[in-house]
C-alpha cells in the first residue's frame, strides 16, 4: 500500500491516507473511510462462495507496493506455502514515494520497504519452500508509464503457475489499477487464471457498494496457522503501521483502523 502523490481514476492529487490532523480529506481515499465493525457485521460477506486456502500448482503474487501482497492475500501465500507449493512475488516498485515531502530520502525509504517486505514474505513461507521475489524497480506513483514493459515480463514471470493474485483494477488507486491491468494482459497472453484482491476499497466502498464487482467475489477462509502468520507478516511493515520518523514526520499509512481490515480470519478476492 502506498499514499503518494499520484492520480487514479475519479480521485484527486493524493490517493492515499496520512494520518494527519492538519490534512483535509481530498479524494475517496483520504476520507474518512468506512470502520471494520460495519464489514463485519455485513452478512453479504459470510455469504460469498468459498474457494480453497491453497492454491495447488503454484501462485504467482503481483503487487504494486511492498506490503499490497501480504495486505491483500498473505493468508493465501502462508497457505500456499504450507502445501508445499512455490509462490512467486512480483512487486512493481519500491514504494519510495508512500512518505512525499517527508524527511527520508526516497532512497532510505525504499530500502526500508524492501527489507521489511522480505522479512515479512519470510515469516508468511516458515516451514514451507521459501517464496521467490522479483521486484521489478518501476517509480512509485508511475506504474501506469510503464504498463508494456511490465506486461511482457510478467507474461514470461507466470510460466509454470497455476494461478494469478493481483491488485483489484477498479481500487481507486492508480498503481493498483495499473497493477491490476497488467495482471489481467498478461494473464490473458500466458492462459493463466487470475483473481484481484482488494486492498484501499475497504476504506472507501462500503457493504453493497454498487462500485463493487460483488457478483465476482469469493472467500478464502484461512487456516489459524495461516492467519496468524499474516498478522506477524503485517507486523514487520514498521514504515507504514508507526511513524518513519517520529518527531519529524509523524504521519503513519495504516492506522489500527486500517489494519483492522487486514487483521481477519479470512480474504476476499475477485474472479
Amino acid at each position: 500500500m502506498s499514499s503518494e502523490p499520484t492520480v487514479g481514476r475519479d480521485l484527486g492529487a493524493r490517493p492515499g491516507r496520512l494520518v494527519d490532523a492538519t490534512c483535509e480529506p481530498v479524494n475517496a481515499i483520504q476520507a474518512p473511510g468506512t470502520p471494520e465493525r460495519d464489514w463485519i457485521r455485513w452478512r453479504g460477506l459470510d455469504g460469498l462462495p468459498r474457494i480453497a486456502p491453497a492454491t495447488a500448482g503454484g501462485l504467482v503474487v503481483v503487487a504494486a507496493h511492498p506490503d499490497d501482497e501480504v495486505l491483500g492475500v498473505g493468508g493465501l501465500v502462508a497457505s500456499t506455502s504450507a502445501a508445499g507449493e512455490r509462490v512467486r512475488v512480483v512487486v512493481l516498485t519500491d514504494g519510495e514515494a508512500s512518505h512525499p515531502d517527508g524527511p527520508i530520502p526516497p532512497a532510505e525509504l525504499a530500502a526500508r520497504r524492501v527489507g521489511e517486505s522480505t522479512r515479512a514474505l519470510a515469516v508468511l513461507s516458515a516451514g514451507g519452500p521459501a517464496v521467490e521475489i522479483v521486484r521489478l524497480g518501476l517509480p512509485d506513483t508511475g506504474v501506469a508509464a510503464h504498463e508494456a514493459a511490465a506486461r511482457a515480463a510478467l507474461v514470461e514471470l507466470l510460466a509454470g503457475y497455476a494461478l494469478c493474485a493481483a491488485p483489484w483494477s477498479g481500487d481507486l488507486h492508480a498503481d493498483h489499477e495499473a497493477a491490476g491491468r497488467i495482471a489481467a494482459a498478461a494473464c490473458a497472453a500466458a492462459g493463466t487464471p487470475l483473481v484481484e484482491y482488494p486492498v484501499w476499497m475497504w476504506h472507501w466502498a462500503g457493504p453493497e457498494d454498487p462500485r463493487v464487482p460483488w457478483a465476482r467475489a469469493v472467500r478464502i477462509d484461512l487456516t489459524d496457522d495461516g492467519a496468524r502468520r499474516k498478522r506477524r507478516a503485517i507486523a514487520c511493515f514498521v514504515s507504514q503501521i508507526a511513524p518513519p520518523a517520529p518527531g519529524t514526520d509523524d504521519r503513519v499509512i495504516l492506522p489500527p483502523e486500517e489494519l483492522a481490515h487486514f487483521e481477519r480470519d479470512f480474504e476476499v478476492l475477485f474472479r
